[in-house]
């Protein structure tokens, strides 16, 4: 059984003979796209369970995205951060009051907020707490997924993403997710930061216990550690919170922002943090030629203004509730664990029927895309303009392909 034809065959093999084998991706090629669905090069419709994992939550060219990004195109592009330009301070502003701080830096991709985070905390180590000059450490989560640049995959516990890599950027500390004491233990003198994802996303959307991120907070306050919240890709309304620390009343002291905040329609990032961290940063110290151009910044403002209603947290709470619900009733009908919030479910399938690659292509052919995680974990996450029905109906498939799998 297969869901190609020549037009999708020949898409495929150009990209497998001339593009550089780092993904494994579906044989689906997508051609346009539309609020919740995918076309494919031959015209068939796709429900998007994946939504560009969390790139995508306002839909795909969400008419309010695309109306700034056709207007800001027939005026100004790039110039670089050799020049201002009129749309960067709004953008900051806008984004620094989503997230309650006063300064931004913008960048473009998830990597490189991380990348940059992990510099200021060490110059703001070296700067404001004094620690000795190579002496730095920050502490990270076992299973933590941040990026896959050489100084991110040295703290990473993925065997494919490390092996073959080495040699590995020193200053890292890894310690069980969800586990407070663990992480006190690993704190000293020399710690700059706590570096975390609230709810880790490639692990398998793993939620921690509540009383996790509170505590992490109140350590790092008692310490004066930095606390650094990756929310690249549980931010800006996935869980049914403007951001996912939200749900347990943390305020980090530095917010990881990406994906989304892009609209769907371009790269951008952002280090969010008050003037006493993030001005620790002097001119030539840190720079990208692309971050914060006027294109991306004009789309972010937008983000920001459309986040700022709550429409879309609201829909991802209620709608995550219904989504959640449906995934529970298949337990013990080929789904063993169901986990997550708002609309972001880490679906654990029993390894009998497959593993999550084999499930994924089977929902492929139904109509409905995920992404497999971990052997046989599915990720569901579409984007937050979904219906209720549309829902149900991708459900109603996961259901059949199940059946499917267990014949």
């Amino acid at each position: 059984m297969t869901i190609l034809d020549t037009e999708a065959d020949t898409a495929i093999a150009l990209v497998e003979r001339h593009a550089a084998h780092n993904y494994s991706p579906l044989p689906v090629v997508a051609a346009s796209a539309e609020g919740a669905w995918i076309t494919d090069v031959d015209g068939r419709r796709y429900l998007d369970c994946l939504a560009a994992y969390s790139a995508v939550n306002f839909g795909h060219r969400h008419p309010e995205i695309t109306a700034t990004a056709h207007a800001q195109l027939d005026t100004l592009t790039l110039v670089s951060r050799a020049f201002h330009s009129d749309n960067l301070g709004p953008f900051c502003a806008a984004l620094g009051g989503l997230c309650g701080k006063d300064m931004v830096l913008p960048m473009n991709s998830g990597a490189e907020a991380v990348e940059s985070a992990l510099k200021v905390a060490r110059k703001w180590g070296s700067d404001v707490k004094g620690v000795p000059p190579g002496r730095a450490n920050i502490i990270v989560a076992d299973n933590n997924f941040h990026g896959r640049t050489i100084s991110i995959v040295s703290f990473s516990s993925d065997p494919t993403a490390r092996d073959g890599f080495g040699p590995f950027t020193p200053g890292f500390r890894s310690v069980p997710f969800g586990h407070a004491a663990a992480l006190a233990r690993a704190i000293d003198e020399n710690t700059v930061a706590v570096l975390l994802e609230p709810i880790q996303g490639e692990a398998g959307i793993v939620v921690p216990p509540d009383n996790y991120l509170p505590t992490v907070r109140a350590l790092c306050s008692e310490h004066n550690v930095l606390l650094i919240a990756d929310e690249i890709q549980s931010g800006l309304a996935r869980t049914g919170y403007t951001f996912a620390c939200d749900r347990w009343g943390v305020v980090p002291d530095v917010y990881l922002l990406g994906k989304a905040l892009g609209g769907g329609v371009v790269p951008l990032s952002a280090v969010v943090a008050d003037r006493e961290i993030l001005g620790v940063l002097h001119p030539g110290e840190h720079g990208s030629t692309f971050g914060g151009n006027p294109l991306a910044a004009a789309i972010g403002t937008t983000v920001a203004a459309m986040l700022g209603r709550g429409e879309f947290q609201a829909r991802s709470r209620e709608l995550g509730e219904h989504l959640h619900r449906r995934l529970r009733g298949l337990i013990g009908e080929g789904v063993v664990a169901v986990r997550g919030l708002g609309l972001w479910a880490g679906v654990d399938v029993d390894p009998a029927l497959g593993t999550g690659k084999d499930i994924s292509l089977r929902l492929a052919r139904r109509g409905v895309l995920v992404k497999d995680t971990h052997a046989s974990t599915l990720r569901f996450a579409p984007p937050l303009v979904v219906t209720p029905q549309e829902i149900d109906w991708a459900i109603d498939q996961f259901a059949a392909a199940l059946r499917e799998a267990c014949a």
